[in-house]
């Protein structure tokens, strides 16, 4: 089998995988579950490509990510429940219908923009879920679409967005502020109580609060949080190299060496 630019040839290579007896053993046991970490971990090796600017490394990642809709499509195909070409078709109509301004209907018209209606297409969307769905409790809850499968401070920020919506939500961003005061004080008190349950409940409270003032000031939680850990990993290198050229390990150099080192790495840095 030779390697192509076509789609039909990476879902009939997940067909091979997948066949029972000549297929891969590993790939043939896995499942739904077993693979969403894959399908999650790819996602960010897509947004770490991009971080890096390196375009070589986007396109495999890329790729990779798109072997985990075909693997997923696959799996629901041997089960029954839909295909490939199910996939396609479902987002190709989602889009065509969130954009009536830019695909004309039936009848070749196009609507003009109007504020807001992304969110009344979406609404309507979600209304034919439910009626899909009658005994289900999606959509009994102004939060019940926002996916539980997302990483935590992206499901953080959409949470704090969804209630924003109906007027629960502060208007400064100083009031915000003042609640992250609030919960590194019920941290400290957590400590003093030596409740190791309770400060982890409390963290959580102030990640959470992070999130809400990252928000309140347009700022992505995750994109900064990124950025810091490459703050974290250049000043530590810088820190490894010191030492490396003193002839001194890590493992022999107090904290307050090191302490020292890292502040000559933000000096450097600053000018």
């Amino acid at each position: 089998m030779t390697p192509s630019r076509d789609i039909s040839r990476l879902i009939e290579i997940m067909a091979r995988l997948r066949t029972p007896a000549t297929g891969c053993p590993w790939d043939i046991e896995q499942n739904f579950s077993t693979i969403a970490p894959y399908t999650i971990e790819e996602a960010y090796e897509v947004a770490d490509a991009i971080a890096r600017h390196d375009m070589h490394d986007l396109c495999d990642e890329l790729g990779d990510l798109l072997l985990q809709v075909v693997y997923h499509a696959r799996m629901a195909e041997e089960d029954g429940a839909f295909a490939f070409g199910d996939v396609v078709e479902a987002i190709t109509r989602k889009m065509i219908r969130r954009h009536p301004h830019v695909f004309p209907d039936s009848s070749g018209n196009l609507t003009p923009p109007v504020r807001g209606a992304w969110d009344r297409i979406k609404a309507e969307e979600k209304a034919e879920r439910a009626a899909r769905h009658p005994g289900s409790a999606a959509g009994a809850s102004l939060l019940a679409d926002i996916k539980s499968g997302q990483p935590a401070l992206t499901r953080a920020m959409a949470l704090q967005r969804k209630a924003s919506t109906v007027g629960f939500d502060w208007n400064d961003p100083r009031a915000v502020l003042q609640k992250i005061r609030e919960e590194t004080d019920e941290i400290e008190a957590a400590l003093d109580h030596d409740d190791r349950s309770a400060v982890a409940d409390e963290i959580g409270d102030l990640m959470f609060a992070l999130v809400n003032l990252a928000r309140h000031v347009d700022a992505d939680p995750e994109t900064g949080l990124r950025r810091t850990n490459v703050k974290f990993e250049r000043r530590f290198a810088y820190i490894e190299r010191a030492l490396s050229a003193r002839g001194v390990r890590l493992e022999d150099t107090s904290l307050a060496e090191m302490d020292a080192l890292w502040n000559e790495a933000k000096a450097q840095e600053a000018k």
